[in-house]
């Protein structure tokens, strides 16, 4: 990070694999109506996106979602910017991520090899992060260290549990974010 944290502004990035609930996050938690860049999935996706464990979804991110969550009575705004989860989109990331203070890397255990380059991503440009495990109902519900060892991820790197619906469950993941953030930082709370 170049410049200090404006401690009444921040940006978070929400990434990880193709379908992991990076939109569904987004749009559980803000409080204004969520940008989504959703379009329909075409035939470009044929043999390019594997939807084998993701059979009912019809659309995808294109370019990024976002959303704004107010924390602490107005005196905190977290702008929130979802990232496509395709390899073919990423070449928007590094945009995505300029001024960033933090990300979320949300996973879905039944495809961990799917957050690999999310976690990669943000270990090689040190950007402080979050392991978050979304729940799917039908998913079998590994613990934290289970996924830390999974990603072979130092203790440094916190993993939360979250239901990507569930507007209450993100807040926390979003406040484990700014904590990290703040931490890196050594800044106070």
């Amino acid at each position: 990070m170049d410049k200090p944290v404006d401690l009444d502004l921040l940006k978070i990035l929400i990434a990880g694999g193709f379908g992991v609930g990076k939109t569904t996050m987004v749009g559980s938690v803000s409080e204004v109506r969520p940008l989504a860049t959703e379009a329909p999935m075409t035939m470009a996706s044929v043999g390019i996106d594997d939807l084998s464990r993701t059979q009912s979804k019809t659309t995808t991110t294109v370019a990024l979602d976002f959303g704004r969550i107010t924390f602490f009575e107005e005196n905190l705004r977290v702008y929130l910017f979802g990232t496509p989860g395709q390899d073919r989109f990423w070449f928007m990331w590094d945009e995505l991520a300029r001024g960033a203070v933090g990300a979320a890397v949300v996973v879905d255990t039944s495809r961990l090899q799917d957050c690999f380059p999310a976690v990669d991503y943000f270990l090689e440009r040190a950007l402080p992060f979050v392991v978050a495990v979304n729940n799917f109902d039908d998913s079998y519900r590994y613990s934290p260290d289970e996924v830390r060892d999974a990603l072979d991820l130092g203790p440094g790197i916190p993993i939360v549990t979250f239901d990507a619906r569930d507007g209450n469950s993100v807040r926390h993941v979003l406040i484990a974010v700014v904590a990290r953030a703040a931490a890196a930082q050594s800044l106070p709370l």
